[in-house]
């Protein structure tokens, strides 16, 4: 790496802190180097709160630098009142002469304006430092705002011998309870972190049937997701933990449209494309991001219409003697990952 790429990477890990916290904005990190060294740093840390630049430039104890610092940012500042002012604004009003970025913004109401503004007022500005890196970080927000819906992460675990869970209707419910957890605690953990990191939850009927999941984040400190959940013709208790109050939870239905609490029906059209309904509602709430837990019948329709974007699958080592199939799926391997005696592929839509 070269000095830019390197302190580039460090903005990238300050923007990483912000995972979880500050959509439906981006995850920005931003540094002020001055002669080789570090004097400010930032990032942004909650929707609504201070930006990365605002940040860094807080952070500078001598001020009389900045007009001889560098900024890197990963994402073009932004150029318009929001929750907060416009950064090149401040940028400009402390005489910053030269700003690296990442990538440029493409919210359409900043979208090379910051960089435009930043020229106009004599600022040096070189983009695309590590940018392959700045998007994939963002590749939430970029989805969002480039395709008009939220991310889908596919996740399951699955036997060695190809089976999501056994099948409840072929044992005892003592004997389910026994074998259907294919995971273990640290997986578990793991996939918590996940869920504080991601807007939306779902589940179909079976999977709330079935586990009555409480699709929270209690292994995890952090925010737990909003839950969505399929229930066509509302037929699921009201017992069950989705039902609880605990976090705001969608049903998927197509019978009312109406809302009690943190319990909010959305009615679709099942005749038609409801997935591509259910995004275009998700997309109006503003959730980025959605993370599809199951169960198989749900995940195989989404793979069918090539309606995700990244998959994340464990692979256990262990069998069971029957059970419900996993799906069927194939993308290009971003990593792969050993933990204890599971594997854990993460495909990307290519």
């Amino acid at each position: 790496m070269n000095a830019a790429e390197i302190w580039m990477n460090r903005c990238l890990e300050l923007a990483r802190l912000g995972a979880g916290k500050v959509a439906p904005n981006p995850m920005v990190g931003a540094l002020l180097v001055h002669n080789g060294k570090i004097i400010g740093e930032g990032w942004h840390q909650a929707f609504g709160s201070a930006h990365a630049e605002v940040n860094a430039i807080n952070n500078v104890k001598d001020k009389s630098l900045l007009n001889e610092a560098t900024l890197y940012v990963n994402l073009e500042p932004c150029a318009h009142f929001g929750k907060t002012p416009p950064c090149v604004n401040l940028i400009i009003e402390h005489k910053i002469p030269y700003v690296v970025i990442g990538m440029r913004d493409p919210n359409p109401l900043v979208a090379g304006k910051g960089i435009e503004i930043l020229q106009a007022a004599g600022i040096a500005v070189a983009e695309g430092v590590l940018e392959q890196a700045c998007l994939a970080l963002n590749k939430r927000f970029l989805c969002y705002m480039q395709n008009k819906r939220p991310y889908v992460i596919l996740k399951w675990a699955q036997t060695n011998n190809g089976f999501l869970s056994p099948d409840s209707s072929k044992m005892s419910a003592a004997q389910f309870e026994e074998e259907r957890h294919i995971t273990g605690f640290l997986v578990q953990k793991l996939v918590h972190k996940w869920r504080t990191q991601e807007d939306a939850i779902m589940v179909a009927t079976n999977t709330a049937l079935s586990d009555n999941p409480a699709l929270n984040a209690r292994a995890w400190e952090g925010d737990a997701p909003i839950r969505v959940v399929l229930d066509q013709h509302l037929r699921l208790p009201q017992t069950l933990k989705i039902y609880d109050q605990s976090q705001k939870t969608f049903l998927l239905n197509g019978l009312k449209e109406d809302a009690n609490g943190n319990t909010i029906f959305l009615k679709v059209d099942f005749s038609k494309n409801w997935f591509e309904q259910l995004l275009e509602k998700l997309y109006a709430q503003q959730i980025q991001s959605l993370i599809v837990e199951g169960g198989g019948q749900l995940l195989r329709h989404i793979i069918a219409q090539n309606a995700w974007d990244e998959a994340i699958i464990f692979y256990a080592s262990r069998s069971i003697s029957n059970g419900i199939a996993a799906p069927a799926i194939s993308g290009f391997i971003q990593q792969k990952l050993q933990l204890d005696e599971m594997q854990m592929i993460q495909y990307i839509n290519k």
